[in-house]
């Protein structure tokens, strides 16, 4: 406590003496040249949007990377995330096939701040994340992606801010209507039984002015995306270091990390999304102007699930620590590669196979009212949002088992995996049902409200010395809740019918048959059908969190003169006081559930201060000092609790209601080089001191007089996050026979002393820490006819899979090469195709800081797609 007080005593002594010292910067300063000097040259498509782009990037005060209107849809675009993963410095992580979530400078998407026209977001992720890919890609006018920090953009993006912006109609200067349609093809499905890969695309958009003072804009987005894919996946590893008890199986006095199981899986998903958004601007007058905005997205999927599960009955993991009764029987064989199982064939393995069906739908609405009012040299704005995010999902599922005289799974790395059964698992004619393997259902409901208001004022000086002094006040009231539920359905025959049933194998992975079957029929024939009990809520699993952020701000703009140079910038302070009520229940000792409700607070100062030094009339270099945070994952913030004192020591697992934030602060230096119409070559440093990080592990707590070792969300040590990023980007304009080609390239390298807490002998770096990424676009471009080819490459880095923040994988590197080309039939209709991940790239994942411990194997495949535009 007494270095951050004294972090902010100095931020707060530098302030005000940047603050005094602002008049002498009052001195004449020659006016720049502005970006709008491209428009001489006459672009359009690709060119234009990468002109547009670096337009935003040198006028902003700030460290940014934008995606301009022509930018959204050159590359593949079912999602956001697929050109945000495109920027210097911003991986993603592929989720059913599609960019989803966004990591930015080796930080990942929890410390991520989303924002929609400036405003934060309800989401439907349990923590804070965004997955980009709810919203229709087809509505976006513009992205911005802020690296650095200013006194007046909300707190909550350490790692930065990702501000989605959509069309004001009267600003709005293409086309009045553009309606797109065409069909999209995922190869990864097409030898699947009972499905048809192919799925659908349609979008419009019409944006009118109804008065010279009056605009507006209305649009509609379907994609119904059919994606099928195969994964094999391992179940983690029984190794002390993760709290397991291994033993000594091949007998050298070491013990051996066994795998807890393995299984193969086929998902055959449909998943439909549906938009409507739509804008209304109203300016009066050059000195008022109302806007309002809405944007609802729903999105569905249906998924059929094939499993196979080797080794439910813990036969593989050894678990109790004795050398294994089935590792030593004679028929058994194993291979162990530094201390860890990787593959064995045992006898008395079970072989479960899953017939299973996975529903979700979740919606988000986002709607605001913004109002600007300038008066002389005062500008009022004030700005009121309500979001709202739900999402509803259930997974059921049908079991039948095996155990064959021996089953064997292999996991070496370098191969593709495998398993094996001694006969047949997947023969229809014999699917025998178990009482202690009973159908299951789980799912739940997750919402998530947020209400916001802002109110600022601005008052505009002269063109130097202190050019704009503003200030401004924020409140926000967000509440987020979870309702789990969970039953089983015991079966009511002994074996499934065989008329109901069928098998196929999958080219992927060498592997039994999957069972098949109508997921209706089957589930009536074997349980009477899945039927929802009246105590299926797990209320010990369900919590509510409620939080309120005040926060107020004061920043001043200065201009002026600095050896002789012009420069340009701000400097402020932004004040956070947030408050939250965590609700659960508390368990102890089994015993009945009893609600818990914990208050917390904390406050914050975060200084900022920015600097632009115009080096030349096509230079500039950009300066930016600043403490920022980013608030706690809201699921870890939960009161639930499990304790267990009947036996030392006591034990038990909980959220943390009084986690403290993220707490970083950062210095950032960028060189810009404007060296031709739509060109640039940029080089950015950067260095973060991540004061607290959040992560899962076990420490004393002391709850009611007793002292539990808890395993949960805690804050513990930070460290140090620097890199540096290289950005080129230019036409070849100086070469006369290739004046039509470009090239967009850009190179990020990132080091950090910030771990994760597990596992404990070897720690995870931090979530979303590429040491390297990549990214080169080639690009033709004639008017009429474009084409862009683009690679795409990141080395491992720390994930977390699904909701369970202690869920950490490594994702591997992964290299994509992408591929569109577009015409302009007329100058109404265009075509487009695309063609994404050509090479076919595997996405893997392994356990435990542990390439020999593979957590999953996917395979995508390839997506086309085929699309027509019409403008007018």
């Amino acid at each position: 406590m007494t270095a951050n007080r004294k972090t902010i005593a100095a931020a707060s002594v530098s302030l005000a003496a940047l603050l005094a010292a602002a008049p002498v910067w009052a001195q004449e300063a020659p006016a720049t040249d502005d970006a709008a000097q491209v428009d001489e040259v006459v672009v359009t498509g690709i060119r234009a949007s990468l002109r547009d782009a670096i337009g935003v990037k040198r006028r902003s005060d700030l460290v940014v990377e934008a995606i301009s209107s022509e930018d959204i849809g050159q590359l593949p675009n079912v999602t956001i995330a697929e050109e945000l993963v495109r920027l210097p410095g911003v991986n993603g992580t592929r989720d059913r096939g599609n960019q989803s979530q966004a990591s930015i400078r080796g930080l990942g998407p929890r410390l991520v701040l989303g924002l929609v026209n400036g405003r934060e977001v309800a989401s439907s992720e349990p923590d804070r994340n965004v997955r980009w890919e709810i919203y229709p890609s087809e509505v976006v006018s513009g992205v911005e992606v802020y690296k650095s920090q200013s006194a007046d953009l909300i707190s909550g993006g350490i790692a930065g801010t990702i501000n989605i912006r959509t069309i004001r109609p009267l600003d709005y200067r293409g086309p009045s209507f553009v309606g797109t349609a065409g069909a999209v093809y995922y190869e990864g499905g097409e030898d699947l039984p009972d499905y048809d890969p192919l799925g659908s695309r349609f979008s419009a958009s019409l944006t009118h002015r109804l008065t010279d003072t009056l605009g507006v804009n209305l649009g509609v987005t379907h994609q119904e995306q059919k994606n099928g894919y195969s994964t094999f996946e391992g179940w983690g590893w029984n190794d002390e270091d993760t709290g397991g008890s291994p033993g000594d199986i091949d007998g050298d006095g070491d013990l051996d990390a066994t795998f807890w199981g393995a299984q193969t899986q086929v998902k055959r998903l449909t998943e439909t999304r549906n938009g409507v958004n739509g804008a209304l601007q109203w300016k009066p007058s050059d000195q008022f102007e109302l806007n309002m905005d809405a944007l609802y997205s729903k999105v569905e999927i249906d998924e059929d699930q094939n499993q196979i599960w080797y080794g439910r009955n813990n036969t593989y993991s050894n678990f109790a620590g004795a050398s294994g009764w089935a590792y030593g029987d004679p028929a058994a064989s194993y291979t162990i590669i530094d201390g860890t199982v990787v593959a064995a064939t045992l006898p008395f393995a079970s072989v479960t196979n899953v017939i299973a069906k996975y529903v979700e739908d979740k919606t988000l609405l986002a709607t605001g009212l913004n109002g600007k009012w300038m008066s002389g040299a005062w500008t009022l704005t004030g700005d009121v949002a309500y979001s709202k995010a739900e999402r509803e999902n259930l997974w059921r599922a049908i079991f039948t088992e095996h155990y064959p005289a021996l089953a064997g799974v292999d996991m070496t790395p370098g191969r593709t995996p495998s398993a094996f059964a001694s006969y047949d698992t997947s023969d229809p004619s014999f699917q025998p049902l178990f009482d202690y393997v009973p159908g299951q259902a789980d799912g739940g409901k997750l919402t998530d409200e947020l209400t916001s208001a802002q109110f600022d004022v601005a008052h505009y000086g002269g063109e130097t010395g202190v050019t704009k002094t503003s200030f401004g006040v924020r409140a926000s009231d967000r509440s987020k809740a979870y309702e789990r539920l969970l039953w089983t359905q015991a079966p009511i025959v002994a074996t499934l019918p065989s008329s109901l049933l069928s098998s196929f194998t999958v080219s992927d992975f060498d592997t039994p048959g999957f069972l098949n079957g109508d997921f209706d029929a089957v589930a009536q024939a074997a349980y009477g059908g899945f039927v929802q009990p009246a105590d299926a809520v797990d209320e010990a699993s369900g919590w509510s969190v409620d939080e309120t952020v005040f926060e107020a701000y004061v920043k001043v703009d200065f201009a002026g003169d600095f050896a002789g140079l012009p420069v340009t910038g701000n400097v402020g302070m932004r004040a956070v006081q947030t408050e939250t009520t965590s609700n659960g229940y508390e368990s102890v000792n089994s015993g009945a559930l009893t609600p818990i409700s914990i208050d917390n607070d904390y406050f914050e100062l975060l200084p900022s201060l920015n600097l632009t030094l115009a080096l030349a009339e096509d230079q500039q270099l950009r300066f930016g000092l600043a403490r920022t945070l980013a608030r706690p994952p809201l699921d870890e913030l939960r009161a639930g609790r499990t304790l267990f004192n009947t036996s030392p020591p006591p034990t038990g697992s909980a959220g943390n209601p009084n986690l403290t934030p993220y707490i970083a602060n950062q210095v950032d230096l960028s060189y810009e080089w404007y060296f031709a119409p739509e060109a640039l070559f940029a080089a950015a440093a950067y260095y973060k001191d991540v004061e607290t990080h959040i992560g899962y592990f076990t420490q004393p707590v002391t709850i009611d007089g007793v002292t539990y070792n808890v395993t949960g969300p805690f804050n513990g040590d930070g460290g140090g996050i620097s890199g540096i990023e290289l950005t080129f980007q230019t036409p070849f304009r100086f070469i006369p026979a290739l004046e039509n080609f470009g090239v967009y390239a850009n190179f990020a390298y990132v080091d950090s002393d910030v771990k994760e807490f597990s596992p404990a002998n070897n720690p995870l770096e931090s979530t979303g820490l590429a040491r390297e990424t990549a990214t080169v676009d080639l690009w033709y471009s004639d008017g009429k006819f474009e084409s862009r080819l683009g690679y795409k490459y990141h080395s491992p880095f720390t994930v977390i899979s699904g909701w369970d923040g202690s869920a950490l994988r490594t994702l591997d590197n992964e290299s994509t090469l992408d591929f569109s080309a577009s015409y302009q039939v007329t100058s109404n209709l265009g075509v487009r195709f695309q063609a994404s991940n050509l090479t076919d790239e595997e996405v893997n994942t392994y356990y435990d800081n542990d390439e020999n411990r593979l957590a999953s194997n996917t395979r995508f495949g390839r997506r086309f797609s085929l699309d027509a535009t019409f403008r007018y």
